[in-house]
């Protein structure tokens, strides 16, 4: 069977679904969210959890609203991450010194260790998907994304 006759064979089992570039972008979604949820199946952390974490780290005293306007979480989602890795002793809040009003976040010690751990399996993570594209389409690609997103 050529290449032409495996494409057709394909258009067929998905029909015009294949002509929509949104169920792809949703494959290619799940796809890269199965191999993140493998990799990281040991740390107990999800996606969110570790941009906070990551976010926090690159900027200690982060107020928590500065952070879910970065990570485009809405108020109830962030409070229920920050409170999850405060229980877990990976963050601590302190009144903000700028703004009384205000909780700073920053990490603990058991948060730096999480964060390293689960910046190795994010290298794991984005090997596995790097692998499957030039350095040239990679580039492109995070271009491509970003006019979706921004």
């Amino acid at each position: 069977m050529g290449a032409a006759s495996l494409i057709e064979s394909n258009d067929e089992d998905i029909g015009e679904l294949n002509g929509i570039v949104g169920f792809h972008i949703r494959l290619a979604h799940g796809a890269v969210y199965r191999h993140f949820t493998e990799t990281f199946i040991d740390l107990d952390l999800t996606q969110k959890q570790v941009s906070v974490l990551w976010l926090v780290s690159d900027h200690p005293g982060i107020s928590q609203i500065e952070m879910g306007k970065r990570l485009r979480m809405d108020r109830a989602t962030t409070m229920t991450i920050v409170n999850r890795l405060q229980e877990r002793s990976f963050l601590r809040r302190e009144r903000s010194e700028t703004d009384g009003r205000k909780q700073a976040l920053y990490l603990t010690t058991g948060g730096e260790r999480a964060l390293s751990k689960a910046k190795q399996a994010i290298g794991e993570h984005e090997d596995w998907l790097k692998g499957r594209f030039t350095s040239e389409e990679i580039e492109k690609l995070v271009e491509m994304l970003e006019r979706i997103h921004d």
